[in-house]
């Protein structure tokens, strides 16, 4: 629960430091929001990976779950486009992430050696 509660973490403040980054073309004083939640997004990312989360889980989903909050966020608070083809393509981002997060369970009793 912890480990999942950090990576929210760091889903939150990469996209917050993502949407600071778009904002910033206007008003620069945002780039520090920009700074400061890129920053803040990979430490939480390394507390995750701490917790035992394989990276190419955690790196997945982070990237994943971020790719698709920044695009509706963007969408809402800038008048970003959100078509069709991107919400379909937002989908095979995720069920992908999802293959290789069930990809990483081993069965129990099974080291994982090959």
């Amino acid at each position: 629960m912890r480990t999942w509660v950090l990576l929210l973490a760091a889903i939150a403040v990469e996209v917050t430091g993502t949407l600071s980054l778009r904002a910033s073309q206007d008003h620069r004083a945002w780039l520090l929001l920009v700074v400061a939640g890129y920053l803040a997004s990979f430490y939480f990312l390394a507390l995750v990976l701490r917790t035992g989360m394989p990276v190419g889980v955690a790196y997945g989903v982070w990237g994943a779950v971020g790719t698709a909050a920044t695009a509706v966020l963007a969408a809402m608070i800038f008048g970003d486009p959100f078509t069709g083809p991107i919400v379909v393509g937002i989908g095979l981002i995720i069920a992908g992430v999802l293959m290789v997060e069930l990809g990483s369970r081993h069965p129990a009793g099974e080291d994982g050696s090959p």
